[in-house]
Order: structure tokens, then C-alpha cells, then sequence
């Protein structure tokens, strides 16, 4: 249970919550820390002035302030809430946990003072109080009730409870005469706290005793501490219990609200029905979150276990690469350290890469797992209203945090393979050009991710279009560095205008203009492509070059010479284009890799 300890924090003091409140946004605020943040609003912009003035402004609308410092009602997904409104921004401070807080219009308590005294002892909330949210900076202006218009979140306080007792110190038996151990059971028919010797000597697992359930001390300690079922009582009618449910409010209503006709147009139903509702519709949206709290679990294991083949791969691999040096004459021995090198430096990438990956996904499984406990702690409790005040903002966030774990969260970003052949056959007066060479055959798709989002992908990211009339780039989702590359693009749908272009691309190219206009990208743009043609693209780093062909005639001896570094295959094409590509091909029969053509040419 410890990593929801973060979602029983104020985010103002930093503590647990100590009589939390529900502010209309659905976060939450202990009630001393609420009444510390209050500011006063000038008269002129408080809803009472706006009412006597005969503006026709009710305690359900928003002022019309300073739009460019608050979340509207459709950007933060919430309408206005009873008795408050929206106030202005005010200059703020830092809360423990690092959000916003506003500075107090009352002498602040002594920092060791968390609770509030006593209600008689409090000075009065100042006339036109605004209160902020520190977590989603909503601003309000608090009516008549000031801050007992907010409902108490008693199910947040159980939660609290109940933890804290569940870190406090260890039980002692009830029956030890001297120097009482530390109780190991309770029993919870005879209410007493049992060390194992007095367990044994006095509760026998036997006779009228041995059908007695014995439970942790713990959970002995937190079922004696159970209370009924508290009966919640109408903020607004102090007198009368909550038993209905608004749906259009989305908020607990007595039958006092009903007749005075708050409510009389709205959906009402009852309080328990709901309840049983909202607890389904949580515990279901659960399932979803654990499956994927489950998958990152196992997800973190393949990580891990791709570091240690990492490690033993590139150890092994090492030891080939120098036992093949030291087969070499002299000259190859300043090679075998650039060689070296190369391959420590695809090992550390390699480690990195996964090593990031895993403290990601270890940190967003925690965050999940504190909510998944959280909202666990919630559905045991037994107060219905408690519930539905907050049920409705936690079904949002486990919907919320199940979809951060999308298609692809859970893909590693590495293998643990080291794709390095040292071919050692050159002779000794090519020993100079020595390098690593990628034997296998590549298979990659078209990138959703690193496209622009005017381009729209189907069959398995192999096709794609635009539903753009401008250029827009798209990359493939491998980068080549070494080796002989080859791929074809066949061109579905075509008007002639304006050509697509096809080449290799940097990392960082320009996406909203055509391929090869700036100088992250090398690409064809014209000659003779029509609909059905295929456009194969060869890229040699052996040789440092790329080359064209259209319908397997080559375009020119070599289109572009001198490539160094990673390049992603890549095309650009607006709306009137759609291109298919064919991956996993083999090297075209005319060419030879690795010998230099002495008649080519930089286009």
C-alpha cells in the first residue's frame, strides 16, 4: 500500500488529510488548509453586488474575469457547482508538494498545528472569500455557507484512517503478565490481541475455540475501529438525510432540495441504487487498469531480462572481436581499438536505452498500483454518498491512466541483440576499410509516431496517404547505419500532381515540406512515376551511397555518395498520392556491395 500514500496528501500542507473537503472540481483540500488559502475579492466582483445591482447574475454563474488565467467550464470538464463561482487568479506561492497555492487573508496557524480548533475559536471567513484549487488553479467565490458549502470526503478521511493505523506501531498481546509481546492474531469473536504462547495456552485451535477466526493484527485493529454505516445529513438542510441521487448535479439531494424544486427538472434516483452503480462501474473500470498494471509487471521482467543478455552479449561479441584482431597482422591493431570502440558504444546505447525504459515504466506502474490501491480502499467503504462524491472523478482517472498504457507502452525500445558481422576476409592493403557490416534482411513499417499527423497509415503502417494538399513527410521505424539496405515503394494512387519524393531522411527532418528541401533529407522527386510503379531505393554504407531505380531500371550510376551517420527510409506526398511499401528484400541482382563504381556521379 505504500505507493498510495501520494493520493492521501494534501497538496497544500503536504500531510495527510485532516478533514478533507470536496471542492466543485473534485480534488481535495483539508479544511484548515482551505481556510488558509482564502483570499478576499473586492466588493464589485462578488455575486451578492452583482445580484443587488439587478444584473440577473445567480449564484450558479461565472463572472466574467480574466478568461486567459482560468480553465473554462469546457476546458476543465466541469460545470459550476452550487453556491460558487468563478473568481480571478491572484498572485500565488508554493505548496510543499510544489503546486500552486494562494496566498492567506488570515494569520496563518503554528506549523506544528494541523488540526483546527475549535468552530467557536475560528474568525469569521471574510465577506467575498475566493478560493483556489492547487492542483487545477479553479477559482470560486464562496457564498453565504463559506467553507461548510463544500461536502466532506469521509470516505477519503476512512481511507486515511485506516492506513495510518495500518503504518502505527505493533499490537501487544491483551494476556501476557509481565513484559507483553507483540501480538502475532486477534481473535475476532473473543476481541483480544494473542502473542503465539498465549494463543496456544489459552485459545486452543481446538473445541468450541477452533471455529474462532483468527486474523492479522492489523486487520483485527481496523474491524474493532468499524462503525456502522454513517447516515450523511443535506448540507443545505442540516436536519434532513441525504437519500437520492441528482444525475444532472451528479451530487447526494434530500427530499427538502426535492420540494423546493432545485431539482425538479433533473433525473433523480436513489441513493443506493446509485451507490451499488458507481461501485460496479469502478470495480469494472479496475479489472481494465490491473490487466494493465499485470502486463507492465511482466513487461518490467522482459526488460530486465534483456539487460543481462545484453551483458552476455556484449561480452561475447567482444571476445570474438578481439581474438579476430589478434588473429591480424600489426596494421590491424590500431583498428581492432576503433573497432572496440563501435561495439562498446552500441553496448552502452543499448543499455541505456533499456535501462531509461525500465525507470519509466517503473515509475508509471507505481503511480498506477497507488491509484489501483486507492480506489480498492474507496470501494470498501460503506458510506453511499461519501462514494458517489468522489466515484465520478476516480472512474476518470483509472479510464484515464488505463489508456497511458496504449499500444506500444509496452513494446521494448531495444533488442538485446548486437546486429555486427566483422567480415575478416579483406586482404591486409584493404585493412583501412574495415567496418562492421549488417548481414540481415530488415523488416520495417511506416512510423505513426514520428509522422506528421497529416498523414493517414493502414494495412499494418505499409500504406499510407494524406489528407493534406500540402507535402508531408513520413519515416520509416528503422534507422540504418551500416550494411546494404534495400526496399521498394509501389504507388497505388496517383494524379501527376505534385510528385511524391522518395529517399532517406535524419531524425530531425522537416515534416510539412517536401523531402530533400532541407538538409536532413536525400530524395528523388521526378522521373517518369506514374500510378503502379515501383520505386526501389538502395542504400550502401559500405560505399556511402544511394541509389534509384523505377520498375527495377536504375536511375542514373548513383544518385548520392558520401552518407554518413543514421538515416531513416522516408517519402513525402500530399493527398492526391497513396504508396505501399515492400520491405524484406533482397540486394537487386546487378549489384555488387562493397566495390567502388568509378563512373558515379552526385546528382
Amino acid at each position: 500500500m505504500d505507493e498510495m500514500e501520494e493520493e492521501l496528501k494534501c497538496p497544500v500542507c503536504g500531510s495527510f488529510f485532516r478533514e478533507p473537503i470536496i471542492l466543485p472540481c473534485s480534488h481535495n483540500i483539508c479544511l484548515a488548509c482551505a481556510r488558509n488559502i482564502l483570499v478576499q475579492t473586492p466588493d464589485a466582483e462578488s455575486p451578492q453586488s452583482s445580484r443587488a445591482s439587478g444584473s440577473g447574475v445567480s449564484d450558479y454563474d461565472y463572472l466574467d474575469l480574466d478568461k486567459m488565467s482560468l480553465y473554462s467550464e469546457a476546458d476543465s470538464g466541469y460545470g459550476s457547482y452550487g453556491g460558487f463561482v468563478s473568481a480571478p487568479t491572484t498572485p500565488c506561492q508554493k505548496s510543499p508538494n510544489g503546486v500552486r497555492v494562494f496566498p492567506p487573508t488570515v494569520p496563518q496557524p503554528p506549523p506544528q498545528q494541523h488540526l483546527l480548533p475549535q468552530p467557536g475559536s475560528l474568525p469569521p471567513i471574510p465577506r467575498n472569500s475566493c478560493i483556489t484549487c492547487p492542483q487545477c488553479h479553479r477559482s470560486l467565490i464562496l457564498d453565504d455557507r463559506g467553507l461548510r458549502g463544500f461536502p466532506k470526503n469521509r470516505v477519503l478521511e476512512g481511507v486515511v484512517d485506516r492506513y495510518q493505523q495500518s503504518k502505527a506501531a505493533a499490537l501487544k498481546c491483551q494476556l501476557c503478565e509481565k513484559s507483553p509481546k507483540e501480538a502475532t492474531v486477534m481473535c475476532e469473536q473473543c476481541d483480544v490481541f494473542y502473542c503465539d504462547p498465549c494463543r496456544l495456552r489459552c485459545h486452543p485451535p481446538r473445541g468450541p475455540l477452533a471455529k474462532h477466526r483468527l486474523v492479522p493484527p492489523a486487520q483485527g485493529r481496523i474491524s474493532r475501529r468499524a462503525s456502522p454505516r454513517k447516515i450523511s445529513t443535506c448540507t443545505e438542510h442540516e436536519l434532513e438525510n441525504l437519500s437520492m441521487y441528482c444525475v444532472q448535479c451528479k451530487m447526494p439531494v434530500c427530499y427538502q432540495c426535492l420540494e423546493e424544486g432545485k431539482h425538479g427538472t433533473h433525473e433523480v434516483k436513489a441513493l443506493g441504487a446509485m451507490w451499488k452503480l458507481h461501485k460496479g462501474q469502478l470495480s469494472q473500470a479496475l479489472n481494465g487498469l490491473s490487466d494493465r498494471a499485470t502486463e507492465a509487471k511482466e513487461f518490467l521482467v522482459q526488460l530486465r531480462n534483456m539487460v543481462q543478455h545484453i551483458q552476455e552479449n556484449g561480452v561475447e561479441f567482444e571476445a570474438c572481436l578481439v581474438a579476430q584482431c589478434d588473429a591480424l597482422i600489426d596494421a590491424l591493431n590500431r583498428r581492432k581499438a576503433q573497432l572496440l570502440a563501435q561495439v562498446n558504444k552500441e553496448h552502452e546505447h543499448k543499455l541505456k536505452v533499456v535501462r531509461d525504459q525500465i525507470s519509466h515504466c517503473t515509475v508509471k506502474l507505481r503511480q498506477t498500483t497507488g491509484l489501483m490501491e486507492y480506489c480498492l480502499e474507496v470501494i470498501k467503504e460503506n458510506d453511499p454518498s461519501g462514494f458517489l462524491q468522489i466515484s465520478d472523478a476516480l472512474i476518470r482517472r483509472v479510464h484515464m491512466t488505463e489508456s497511458q498504457w496504449g499500444k506500444g507502452t509496452l513494446t521494448p525500445r531495444m533488442t538485446s541483440d548486437f546486429d555486427l558481422t566483422l567480415d575478416s576476409g579483406p586482404l591486409l592493403q584493404t585493412i583501412h576499410q574495415l567496418d562492421f557490416v549488417q548481414m540481415k534482411v530488415a523488416w520495417f513499417t511506416f512510423d505513426p509516431a514520428s509522422a506528421h499527423p497529416d498523414i493517414m497509415f493502414s494495412n499494418d503502417n505499409l500504406t499510407v496517404t494524406c489528407n493534406s494538399y500540402d507535402d508531408r513527410v513520413v519515416m520509416g521505424n528503422t534507422a540504418f547505419s551500416r550494411g546494404v539496405h534495400y526496399w521498394e515503394m509501389t504507388v497505388d494512387r496517383y494524379d501527376n500532381h505534385p510528385d511524391p519524393a522518395f529517399g532517406i531522411a535524419r531524425g530531425d527532418v522537416l515534416k510539412d515540406v517536401m523531402l530533400g528541401k532541407d538538409d536532413k533529407a536525400w530524395a528523388m522527386t521526378d522521373g517518369g512515376i506514374s500510378k503502379g510503379s515501383t520505386i526501389g531505393v538502395l542504400l550502401d554504407f559500405s560505399r556511402r551511397i544511394l541509389i534509384f531505380l523505377i520498375n527495377d531500371e536504375q536511375q542514373g550510376p548513383v544518385a548520392f555518395e558520401g552518407l554518413e551517420g543514421a538515416y531513416y527510409p522516408a517519402i513525402s506526398l500530399n493527398r492526391n498520392v497513396q504508396v505501399t511499401l515492400h520491405t524484406g528484400l533482397p540486394i537487386p541482382d546487378f549489384y555488387t556491395p562493397g566495390e567502388a563504381d568509378p563512373t558515379g556521379s552526385v546528382c
